[in-house]
């Protein structure tokens, strides 16, 4: 996609650093090293540089639009005769895929089992796979970022794993483990890893609802807030209701808050307080953008129920809302969801389109009440007019007004 609103969101993305191999690497001990490389795609160059490091193991994480590449990755350093152990939600969801392509696969959160990975490395009994249960509590290790071979634009931190949710559709990591929150000593501690990089950071929370737990807030923002952190999160509209959240999102650092509003056409099963009426949403997000916090919110196209009559409505509702951002997908059934299942079983998959259309910009399925080509083309129509420069004029105009409402807040705390 070219139109500029995505193309900043998928450049900010792209450089965000791999939070879990950067982990992985927290929990090796002496006399192992290691070094950090992030690639888009395999290419020589890349390779000779892995080569150049003569390692002992390669650990890979990749989502499931990108699985194809990284199991090119690996075959290509398997032919070089180094091992290979990938992780990561598809890895953990198709270990049977993984180990055709691997020499071993860690299913589920890798630092319970990584001592053991390593000790079998030196061992020679490299297993093919390690399985951590999904109620394993998780270890919280420091990621090392100053193995990152530059600072980058946004750094990643976890608050929490899992989600307290289980929306039909989210591929994201309560795959990998149970709802845990992080102790806010260890936020704090890897927030000062952080600061040593740069000083006033711009972070990425990796978390799939912050605040979606029933700990107390305050001590979460008060380490932000101390770290000078500039922060973007994910979270449900519900926070929009929470005066204990509005009073002190904008202040402790958030710019930005990523909200799934999804399908305005299908309720998806396992939402649970989540689902509610537009109306009430709308009325969460106005308070989150009168607290100074943007919001972006997404939405889900080609649900079941989608026609070209619900694309023009939303189109029309897209346009004229109040919303400072919006991000707009496709639907994506990853796999180990229960939407997955689902046009599994109905027989809905489209199987000759692989893995690498999983990018939430290709369909992947067969539509229940349009052909493939007709929610394709009326998807690109979606992206033209709410992306058009007159819509992005209007909601930068949003922003802008936001932003004055939070440095008018500052400047009354």
């Amino acid at each position: 996609m070219s139109l500029p609103g995505l193309l900043s969101r998928a450049s900010a993305i792209a450089e965000l650093p791999t939070l879990g191999v950067l982990t992985l690497a927290g929990l090796t001990p002496e006399p192992w090293t290691c070094s950090y490389q992030g690639m888009s795609e395999v290419s020589d160059a890349s390779i000779e540089k892995i080569l150049a490091d003569r390692p002992d193991l390669v650990a890979i994480s990749a989502l499931t639009a990108s699985i194809e590449e990284a199991y090119r990755l690996s075959s290509r350093l398997r032919a070089h005769q180094i091992p290979t152990v990938i992780g990561g939600l598809h890895a953990s969801v198709c270990p049977d895929e993984a180990e055709m392509f691997c020499d071993s696969v860690i299913v589920g959160r890798g630092e319970s089992v990584w001592p053991q990975v390593l000790q079998d490395v030196l061992s020679g009994t490299l297993q093919h796979r390690y399985v951590v249960p999904l109620n394993t509590m998780p270890l919280w290790p420091m990621p090392r970022f100053d193995l990152l071979p530059h600072s980058p634009a946004r750094f990643t931190l976890q608050t929490q794993a899992g989600c307290p949710l289980a929306c039909g559709f989210c591929g994201a990591s309560r795959l990998l483990s149970q709802f845990a929150e992080k102790p806010v000593e260890r936020i704090r501690e890897e927030l000062t890893a952080i600061q040593q990089i740069m000083s006033r950071p711009l972070i990425e929370l990796a978390d799939d609802n912050t605040f979606a737990g029933s700990r107390d807030v305050n001590p979460l923002f008060d380490a932000l807030q101390d770290a000078k952190a500039r922060w973007f999160t994910e979270a449900d509209w519900r926070i929009g209701e929470r005066p204990d959240i509005l009073r002190r999102l904008s202040s402790s650092g958030c710019q930005q808050v990523l909200m799934g509003i999804e399908s305005l056409v299908f309720r998806y099963p396992g939402m649970g307080d989540k689902q509610a009426e537009l109306h009430r949403i709308m009325k969460a997000v106005d308070a989150i953008q009168s607290a100074g916090v943007a919001v972006n919110g997404c939405f889900i196209i080609g649900a079941d129920g989608e026609t070209a009559e619900s694309l023009e409505s939303l189109t029309e509702f897209l346009l004229d809302s109040s919303l400072a951002e919006i991000q707009v997908t496709l639907q994506t059934p990853f796999p180990g969801t229960s939407l997955y299942r689902q046009l599994q079983t109905e027989g809905r998959l489209l199987t000759e389109r692989g893995w690498s259309a999983y990018t939430l910009f290709d369909v992947t399925y067969q539509p229940d009440c349009m052909t493939v080509e007709d929610l394709e083309a009326g998807f690109r129509n979606v992206l033209r007019r709410v992306f058009s420069a007159i819509a992005s004029r209007r909601r930068n105009q949003i922003r802008r007004q936001i932003r004055n409402v939070a440095r008018s807040n500052l400047r009354t705390n």
